[in-house]
């Protein structure tokens, strides 16, 4: 089974690199000997789209192409799946090794490890091995959230979404509309930046606070996906990096490490408290809300207001 799987994935590979058109489902399914043998259309369906898939994962470049009949038709461009001569030194086949071994624990372990072997197939020195450099280092993103994979394939397929998503100042969960752009990993938690289509605006959604499934949806983008450096300053923003102002807090004293090492100043208040000027951007009151009743909000009040609502929230489940 196995065997007659490998031939059909290479003969429809074969099929789509070698037409100057685009194919329709028809069309191949009159081209390749597995899909003839499919006991029905929905059968032949589900096959086709899995290979699909699974070349896709591979690293061919299929292309989805639409004619004036409104007839969907597939390619892959030999200028799209072609690359150039692979040459690493010592050191950047180091770092790939390094960038590997980040997903070892995740579920992209098996995808890391297919593109070093594909990086070998494409000219990687044999006698440099990626994971033996620096071998001493360990490097780990953690990827908890069930969200992570489907926006993984959504981002890179650029393909619109659908998820239930619950605010930190919501009781309940709203559903949303999203052209997902990347995912972005800071302070440990993971974030998609991406098009709000129903406020019509970028938006930053945190990654645990999605509930349910992700769902994608067909259709193209309707905004413009900005660079990727844009998309981490939007990130980073929306997370607390970038601070234009600064807050007071009370902080309990041999508590909040992670406030203390951002702080500007800290002034001990005695009786087992602390108080901190720490810088104030987006996305500050959810990590206070973070470090529970071991901090007060003193000022700004609107920050101090903020915080209070989330904690409600909270407490409301």
């Amino acid at each position: 089974m196995a065997i007659a799987k490998a031939e059909r994935l290479m003969n429809l590979a074969l099929c789509l690199l070698g037409t100057r058109r685009p194919l329709s489902k028809r069309e191949l399914r009159e081209s390749i000997e597995a899909y003839l043998e499919a006991s029905s259309d929905d059968s032949f369906n589900r096959m086709f789209e899995r290979d699909k898939d699974d070349l896709r994962e591979l690293g061919l470049v299929i292309e989805t192409v639409e004619n004036l009949e409104g007839e969907v038709g597939y390619l892959a461009r030999r200028d799209s799946n072609r690359l150039p001569p692979i040459t690493l030194d010592a050191e950047e086949a180091a770092a790939l090794g390094l960038a590997a071994k980040v997903w070892q624990q995740a579920r992209l372990a098996g995808a890391a490890s297919g593109a070093l072997q594909k990086l070998r197939a494409a000219g990687l020195p044999e006698d440099v091995d990626p994971y033996e450099a620096h071998g001493a280092l360990e490097p780990h993103i953690p990827v908890h959230e069930a969200a992570f994979e489907p926006l993984m394939l959504a981002c890179r397929d650029r393909r619109p979404v659908v998820f239930d998503y619950r605010k930190a100042t919501a009781a309940r969960p709203e559903s949303r509309q999203v052209e997902p752009w990347a995912l972005e990993c800071w302070r440990g938690h993971w974030y998609l930046a991406g098009w709000d289509r129903d406020r019509g605006a970028e938006r930053v959604f945190r990654l645990s606070r999605i509930t349910g499934r992700v769902r994608t949806r067909a259709g193209r983008f309707t905004a413009e996906v900005p660079d990727v450096v844009t998309v981490r300053e939007t990130v980073a923003g929306w997370a607390g990096e970038i601070a234009d102002r600064s807050a007071l807090i009370r902080l309990r004293t041999g508590a909040g490490y992670p406030l203390r090492a951002k702080a500007v100043s800290v002034r001990e208040l005695g009786d087992g408290w602390d108080e901190l000027e720490i810088p104030y951007g987006h996305g500050l009151d959810a990590w206070l809300v973070e470090f529970g009743p071991d901090v007060v909000v003193l000022e700004p009040a609107e920050l101090r207001a903020d915080v209070v609502d989330r904690l409600r929230a909270v407490a409301k489940g």
